[in-house]
C-alpha cells in the first residue's frame, strides 16, 4: 500500500540571492515523498510567485490528489491529472525516484541514457551595484562558467563590464530575468558582444518576446520564461537560440525529457537550469544534463546548508547522486 508525506522544508541561503524581482534569505521547498513496499521515493520543487504558486498553494494541490496517488498513480497518469508546474514537479520525481528504488534500475538507464557523467556547472552571481558584482565574480573567477544576474532600471552596462574585467576568463551568461525592454535591449545585447558574453537569458518579458525577432541578435539568446513545456516552443522560433529546461517549469523529469526531444527536433539547443533548491531539486535534473550546451544545477552551492545525503561538487563539478538521495 502507498502511502504520501507532504512537507515544507526551508533551507538558509548563503548571503543573499537577488535577481531583476527580488531578493531572498531562503530557498523554502515542498517535499512529496512516497512509500510502497519498503521503498521510498523522494521529491522536491520550489513554488515560484512569478508563475503564480505559493508554497501552501503547492503542498495543497499535492494534498488534494493524495487518494490517486496512494491508489497507484503512475507517472504517465499524472501528466494528465496535474497541470505543469511545481506541485507536479514534485510528484513525478517522487515517483521516478519509487520506481528506481522499487525496481533496482537507476532512473538515467529507465531515461535511455547508457552512462550518467558528471557535469560542469554555472556559478550564479546576483545583481548588485557594479563594485559588488565585480567583487563576487572575482572570487568566482576560477570557475568555468559564470551566469551573471543583470535588469536593474539602470547601471547594467557598467555591471556587464564590471563583471567581464573581474573573471577574464570565464565563460559568462547574461540572465536578466525579463528586465531590460525594447529601449534599452540593443545597447545592452552590443555590451555583451564587446565584452565576450556566451549567452544573454530572457532579456524582455515573455508576453514582449516577439520583438527579439525584429532586431539584430549579436549573442545567442536564450528562453527562460518563456518556455515551459512542448506546448510553449512552437512561438519561439526565430526568437531564440537556446531554451532552459527546469524541472519546475515543465512539472518534472518526464515532461523535461519530451521537451528536450521536442526543442533539439526543431533546432534549438539546450540548458538544463534550476531554481534555488537543494541537491533533491537537482538530481533529476542532472540526468539529462549531459545532452545540454550548458548546465545550471548550483542551487546547493548558494545554500548555507543543504540536504543530507546530497550531491558531491568539485568546484564547479557535480557528480550524479547516489541512490540514498534519489534515482
Amino acid at each position: 500500500m502507498r502511502k504520501l508525506t507532504v512537507s515544507i522544508d526551508r533551507f538558509p541561503i548563503a548571503g543573499k540571492f537577488t535577481i531583476a524581482r527580488g531578493s531572498r534569505t531562503e530557498a523554502v521547498v515542498v517535499t512529496a515523498t512516497i512509500t510502497e513496499d519498503g521503498a521510498t521515493g523522494h521529491g522536491e520543487c520550489v513554488p515560484y510567485p512569478r508563475y503564480g504558486e505559493t508554497v501552501e498553494g503547492v503542498a495543497a494541490a499535492i494534498e488534494a490528489i493524495r487518494p490517486r496517488i496512494e491508489e497507484g498513480l503512475t507517472r504517465e497518469a499524472l501528466q494528465d491529472l496535474m497541470p505543469a508546474g511545481a506541485a507536479r514537479n514534485a510528484v513525478d520525481c517522487a515517483l521516478w525516484d519509487l520506481d528506481a528504488k522499487r525496481s533496482g534500475i537507476r532512473a538515467h538507464v529507465t531515461a535511455g541514457l547508457n552512462r550518467w557523467p558528471p557535469v560542469t556547472t554555472a556559478y550564479t552571481i546576483s545583481l548588485g551595484s557594479p563594485e559588488e558584482m565585480a567583487e563576487a565574480a572575482a572570487k568566482a573567477a576560477g570557475r568555468p562558467i559564470l551566469k551573471v544576474k543583470f535588469g536593474a532600471p539602470d547601471g547594467d552596462i557598467e555591471r556587464i563590464r564590471a563583471v567581464r574585467r573581474a573573471a577574464p576568463q570565464a565563460t559568462l551568461i547574461a540572465d536578466a530575468n525579463e528586465g531590460w525592454t525594447e529601449e534599452n535591449l540593443e545597447r545592452h545585447l552590443a555590451a555583451c558582444a564587446e565584452d565576450g558574453y556566451a549567452l544573454v537569458e530572457q532579456p524582455l518579458p515573455a508576453k514582449a518576446d516577439d520583438f527579439l525577432g525584429r532586431i539584430s541578435r549579436p549573442v545567442p539568446i536564450l528562453a527562460d520564461e518563456s518556455v515551459h513545456d512542448r506546448a510553449s516552443l512552437d512561438r519561439l522560433a526565430g526568437l531564440y537560440e537556446v531554451v532552459n529546461i527546469k524541472l519546475d517549469k515543465t512539472g518534472g523529469l518526464t515532461e523535461a525529457l519530451a521537451l528536450a526531444d521536442a526543442a533539439e527536433a526543431k533546432g534549438f539547443s539546450l540548458m538544463i537550469g534550476c531554481m534555488v533548491g537543494t541537491s533533491l531539486a537537482m538530481a533529476p535534473a542532472l540526468v539529462h544534463a549531459p545532452r545540454a550546451r550548458f548546465v545550471d544545477l548550483d542551487g546547493p552551492l548558494l545554500l548555507a546548508r543543504d540536504r543530507e545525503p546530497g550531491l558531491k561538487y568539485e568546484g564547479s563539478i557535480v557528480y550524479p547522486p547516489e541512490p540514498s538521495l534519489w534515482g
